[in-house]
């Protein structure tokens, strides 16, 4: 049902980009660094029409330079046997890293890294779910390592399971050996996606323990209007998140709620500026 660990590398499109420059590697924290999060519900949206071309359209208003997206198909007959991944990637000029949680015969269904620059992945792999549930739907996450000037960022996407045990699970997974507890998973670090986890649920708090939500080293320590990213048409949970180890500082954090994300997906993207370095700003 899942693919095992993979490691690749794939060449970033750099001299394309604005604000970065070919040539000699520019130090980490000289610029921000752009990062969105994105539930797509394969390319689904309100309308129920499905349109991958929307969502690139959205991601590309945004100029990214990493992106995570959750629930992507590919080869699955429910959305024209289409590899989602890689045509999102295509439209906006970025290569893509993916990994099936869901594998079935030729469909697959899982989440995706994109970015424009050099990345390695280090890692593709299941999460636990419940033994006691073996009808609920598989989790999985994806780790890799991406090339920031001359830094090498850690980044870790996934998207957590619907019920509090299997969420408690998965996060115990992340913070194991295997992931965050890796010694190559080494600061910095930043894990994003979509955790079905409020900010009040043991799954976000455990996950606080070892990372920091980016939202609270920008002061925001509760929630207020504008912060909810689920439903995208009347959005009233926070469940999409960003964390942060130390050696990361976040400038902006945001949710993108416009008439065009509100159409694309149930989901709205979550929208993070953040900049290497030795320190970061406390809230």
């Amino acid at each position: 049902m899942h693919e095992g660990p993979v490691e690749e590398d794939i060449g970033g499109q750099v001299a394309e980009r604005p604000g970065i420059a070919a040539g000699a590697p520019e130090p980490a924290g000289s610029r921000p660094l752009r990062l969105l999060t994105y539930n797509v519900r394969h390319c689904r949206g309100t309308d129920g029409r499905v349109a991958p071309e929307r969502v690139a359209r959205v991601i590309a208003a945004l100029e990214p330079d990493i992106v995570a997206l959750q629930e992507v198909d590919v080869g699955r007959a429910r959305t024209g046997g289409l590899d989602q991944a890689e045509a999102i990637a295509r439209l906006v000029g970025m290569s893509s890293h993916f990994h099936p949680a869901l594998h079935v015969e030729e469909e697959r269904y899982g989440d995706a890294l994109l970015t424009h620059l050099p990345s390695r992945l280090r890692r593709a792999d299941a999460l636990p779910g419940l033994v006691r549930r073996p009808g609920l739907e598989p989790r999985g996450a994806l780790w890799a390592e991406i090339t920031v000037g001359t830094a090498r960022l850690q980044v870790l996407t996934t998207h957590f399971g619907l019920l509090g045990a299997e969420r408690i699970a998965q996060a115990e997974a992340l913070l194991g050996p295997d992931w965050l507890g890796d010694p190559a998973c080494r600061e910095p670090v930043v894990l994003l996606g979509d955790f079905n986890a409020t900010g009040w649920s043991r799954a976000y708090r455990r996950l606080g323990r070892r990372l920091t939500d980016a939202r609270r080293l920008t002061g925001e320590r509760r929630w207020r209007r504008g912060t909810a990213s689920f439903p995208s048409r009347l959005p009233l949970l926070r469940i999409d998140h960003v964390f942060v180890s130390e050696g990361v500082r976040v400038d902006r954090i945001a949710v993108v709620d416009t008439p065009l994300a509100r159409l694309a997906s149930d989901h709205l993207p979550v929208l993070a500026e953040i900049r290497i370095g030795p320190a970061r700003d406390s809230a």
